[in-house]
């Protein structure tokens, strides 16, 4: 009698992050190439938020370029459409959430018309709809740290300016961040200890290279030091060396990230993820 053909018990099904779909409330110009959008309503009952300093939400956009309305689930649209015409998502820091005002802030990057998401954050009116799944997030400040540290460029700033503010009010350390020009900074509610310097790298330079050659001079403090840093993905290569091969840093001292690629469109940068040259750890 032969043998009964093996079982297999199936895999988990991945739990996807919740889908919210909210109204946009108003748009605000926070500098030339950043615009922050303000969202609620209704759909602002299923947004739970992340104790995450640098929670993220992937909102989904149809082919028209603009957000989805959440009238037919993402599922479905999936089922009813070809692969081709598939929404794709574009992924954004949440910079604050306000419950009592059943509010949150998600801020934009943007350069003209390049791109999907910054063109439509910049003509954004309020009563336009956008729907997005999540939060998720990673990092938050560790109150134990005797230092922290910081590097970013314009996509990372927001979630480094909500880390800036969950600081404890002793923190000591260092924020590096580099954006094109002066135009381009913005407030931040950081602890006296900590020193923010700004680096402009001009329309016309790569970005990153003044936030590697910035940490590549910076003599660490003692005592065990925190460090977030986010940006264009080389760049975070370089900051990778430093921190690993130069100050033999614990992996678990470091959040390091690739937000965007120089000369990836964001589909391409995601896709590159999964091979060699697209991962930073």
């Amino acid at each position: 009698m032969p043998d009964a053909p093996a079982t297999r018990t199936p895999a988990p099904a991945r739990r996807a992050r919740p889908t919210h779909t909210m109204t946009v409330l108003r748009r605000e110009q926070l500098s030339p190439h950043m615009v922050r959008i303000v969202a609620g309503g209704p759909g602002f009952d299923t947004f739970t938020p992340s104790s995450s300093t640098d929670a993220y939400c992937k909102i989904w956009f149809g082919r028209d370029g603009r957000p989805l309305n959440g009238t037919v689930p993402l599922e479905e649209l999936r089922e009813q459409t070809p692969r081709e015409d598939w929404p794709v998502s574009r992924t954004y820091t949440v910079r604050w959430v306000d419950v009592e005002r059943r509010e949150l802030a998600m801020d934009f990057v943007v350069h003209g018309d390049e791109g999907l998401a910054g063109p439509w954050a910049a003509s954004a009116q309020p009563g336009d709809i956008l729907t997005f799944g999540g939060p998720g997030g990673g990092y938050a400040p560790d109150p134990e740290a005797d230092w922290y540290l910081f590097a970013a460029d314009e996509s990372a700033l927001p979630a480094t300016a909500a880390a800036l503010e969950a600081l404890p009010d002793d923190a000591v350390g260092h924020a590096f961040i580099e954006v094109q020009g002066p135009q381009d900074e913005l407030p931040l509610n950081s602890p006296r200890g900590v020193v923010v310097t700004w680096l402009y790298r001009g329309a016309d330079q790569p970005a990153g290279r003044l936030l590697v050659a910035a940490l590549d001079a910076l003599p660490f403090h003692p005592g065990a030091v925190q460090v977030f840093a986010h940006g264009e993905r080389e760049a975070m290569k370089g900051l990778r060396e430093i921190f690993f091969t130069r100050h033999k840093l614990e992996r678990s001292a470091v959040s390091l990230s690739g937000y965007w690629a120089a000369g990836r469109t964001e589909d391409a940068f995601q896709a590159e993820k999964r091979t060699p040259i697209g991962k930073i750890l």
